[in-house]
C-alpha cells in the first residue's frame, strides 16, 4: 500500500485489495510470501539508493555500529547486539520498523496477524474459506507491527508462545491439540512485524529453546501438544556481554541461530557524546548551557568509564550525562526563580546535580570506601581540568595564580546579579578578562559561569584547591605533585 492511499479509498475486503495495483493478479492460497526481512531489505536498498537517513536519533556509530547492522539486515538476518547499558541498543531495535512498509492488510478479527491471502493461522485459514473474496481486512500500522519484550527469568514459555485454553476449546468444540485452542503469547502476535528480546540472557533456557524451535523448525510443543506455527517474524535480540556470567547465558544451540552479533559501545568523542547528551536532555526554554560547561558535564562520563574506583564491566552508561545535564539546568532554572539570578548553567549546577553521577556508578573496593560523593566531586574536578586543558591549557594564568600564592582566597559568588558577580571577580587579576575570552559573549551570566569554569578548570589542574565555592592556592603536597605535570 502506498502512503498516498487515504483512508476512503483503503480496501476493506480482500475482494478490495485483489483491485488494487499492489495486488493485481494475485489469489487467495497462491502460496507467494513476501517475509518481514525481504520487506525491510527492500525498504532498506531504496533508503540507501537515495541518501535517506537509515536510523534517526543514533548518533556515533556511522562507521562501527550502522555497516554492521545494514550488512545483516541485506543479509536478511536476525541478530543481536551486545553491548554494555546506555548503548542505545532498545533505539535501534526500535528504529528498525523504519524500514517497514508504512502499512500491510491483515485478516480482522483473528488475534495474530495474519496474511488475507496466505494465512498460516487455523482461525485465518478458516475465515478466508468461509468469506472469499469478502473476508474482512483491516491495515496495520508500522508501529504496531513492532513488538517488545524484557527478559526477565521468570518470563515463560506461554509469555511467548502461548498456552492451551480449554475454555476457548470448549467454545469452540475443538480438541486440546487444535491450534485454534490456543491462546497466543507475544511471539505470534507479532507475526509480519519484528519482535525484540531485550536483555536475552536472563531468559531461562527452556524459554530459549522454545525461541529457536519455533523460529527455525516451525514448531513448538505447549502442554505436550505440537502445534506448527510458520511464522512470519523478523527476530532481533539485545543482551550485556556481561549477563552471560553474571545472571545467566545464551544457550550454544539459539546462539548458533543468530546471524550476526553487534556490538555497540559508548561515545569514542567528547563531541559526538555531547551531541547524544543535548539530543536527550530535556530543559526548559530559556536555560542557556554554554558550551564549556556542556563539555565539562560529557568529560564525567568519560573520567567515569576510565576510573579504576569504578566497575568498568557495569559500564558507565550514557544517561549520566543526559541527567546530569538535566539536573544541572533545573539547579539554574531554581536559581533564577529564587534569586532572579540569570538561568545560565555554572559548575555550581553541575555540583548541585551529584545524584544524576552517584546513582550511575558500580563502584569497586576503592570507591566504596572512598564514598560516592567524594568519587562524584573527584570525577567532576578531573573533568573540568581536562575540558580546560583542551581548549586553555596553554592560557597564561601566572598572574592569577601569584595571587593565590599570596594566600588572597575567593569566594564564589553563588546568586544574585551577575554584574555585581563579574565585579567581584575582577579582584582576581586577569579572571575577568579570561572569562570574556573564553564566554565568547556579552552575556554577564555567561561571563560569570565562564569566570567559574576557569577557576574550576584550574582547580583540576591542580593549580588551585577548592572547598565547596572557596577557590585558594593549592595545598603544598598538590605543588608538589604537580611539580613539572601541568607546567
Amino acid at each position: 500500500m502506498t502512503a498516498q492511499t487515504t483512508a476512503q479509498t483503503r480496501a476493506r475486503t480482500l475482494g478490495e485489495l485483489l483491485q488494487t495495483p499492489e495486488y493485481a493478479g494475485r489469489t487467495p492460497f497462491d502460496g507467494q510470501r513476501r517475509l518481514v526481512q525481504d520487506e525491510v531489505r527492500d525498504n532498506l536498498t531504496r533508503k540507501l539508493r537515495s541518501g535517506e537517513e537509515l536510523f534517526p536519533g543514533v548518533v556515533g556509530y556511522d562507521d562501527t555500529v550502522i555497516p554492521q547492522l545494514v550488512n545483516a539486515l541485506l543479509a536478511r538476518q536476525n541478530f543481536i547486539l551486545l553491548g554494555l547499558r546506555g548503548q542505545a541498543k532498545s533505539r535501534i531495535l526500535r528504529a528498525i520498523t523504519g524500514l517497514l512498509d508504512e502499512e500491510v492488510p491483515v485478516i480482522d478479527g483473528v488475534d495474530m496477524p495474519d496474511d488475507p491471502l496466505n494465512p498460516i493461522g487455523a482461525e485465518g485459514q478458516h475465515l478466508l474459506e468461509a468469506h472469499g473474496l469478502d473476508l474482512p481486512i483491516r491495515w496495520l500500522p508500522r508501529d504496531a507491527r513492532y513488538v517488545e519484550k524484557l527478559a526477565t527469568p521468570d518470563v515463560t514459555v506461554a509469555d511467548l508462545i502461548g498456552d492451551v485454553d480449554p475454555i476457548k476449546a470448549a467454545r469452540l468444540g475443538t480438541s486440546l491439540g487444535d491450534v485454534r485452542s490456543m491462546h497466543f503469547g507475544l511471539l505470534p502476535r507479532a507475526n509480519r512485524g519484528i519482535f525484540a528480546v531485550n536483555e536475552l540472557a536472563d531468559l531461562s533456557p527452556k524459554v530459549q529453546v522454545a525461541l529457536f524451535n519455533i523460529l527455525q523448525e516451525g514448531d513448538v510443543q505447549i502442554k505436550g501438544y505440537p502445534i506448527r506455527l510458520e511464522l512470519d517474524v523478523m527476530l532481533v535480540f539485545s543482551a550485556n556481554p556481561e549477563d552471560y556470567t553474571a545472571r545467566g547465558k545464551i544457550v550454544t544451540p539459539l546462539k548458533d541461530r543468530i546471524g550476526s552479533e553487534i556490538r555497540t559501545h559508548y561515545p569514542t568523542d567528547i563531541r559526538l557524546g555531547m551531541d547524544i547528551t543535548a539530543q536527550e536532555a530535556v530543559k526548559e526554554e530559556g536555560v542557556v548551557v554554554p558550551p564549556f560547561i556542556a563539555e565539562l558535564i560529557e568529560d564525567i562520563a568519560f573520567q567515569a568509564r576510565e576510573d579504576g574506583r569504578i566497575d568498568k564491566l557495569s559500564g558507565v552508561s550514557q544517561r549520566l550525562p543526559i541527567s546530569l545535564m538535566e539536573l544541572a539546568c533545573a539547579n539554574a532554572e531554581r536559581r533564577s526563580l529564587v534569586s532572579g539570578d540569570s538561568p545560565v548553567v555554572r559548575v555550581t549546577d553541575v555540583y548541585a546535580g551529584l545524584p544524576a553521577i552517584t546513582g550511575k556508578m558500580e563502584l569497586e573496593y576503592e570507591g566504596e570506601l572512598k564514598g560516592a560523593d567524594n568519587v562524584a566531586k573527584d570525577l567532576i574536578r578531573k573533568a573540568a581540568g581536562a575540558a580546560y586543558a583542551r581548549s586553555y591549557g596553554s592560557a597564561d594564568t601566572r598572574e592569577l595564580e601569584k595571587w593565590f600564592d599570596q594566600g588572597n582566597v575567593f569566594r564564589f559568588p553563588q546568586g544574585g546579579d551577575a554584574a555585581a558577580a563579574i565585579k567581584a571577580s575582577s579582584e582576581v587579576p586577569g579572571l575577568s578578562d579570561f572569562a570574556a575570552q573564553v564566554a565568547q559573549s556579552s552575556d554577564d551570566a555567561v561571563r560569570v559561569s565562564a569566570a567559574e569554569f576557569i577557576l574550576e578548570g584550574l582547580y583540576g589542574r591542580k593549580k588551585l584547591s577548592r572547598a565547596e565555592e572557596l577557590y585558594a592556592a593549592p595545598e603544598p603536597e598538590l605543588k608538589r605533585e604537580r611539580g613539572g605535570r601541568w607546567n
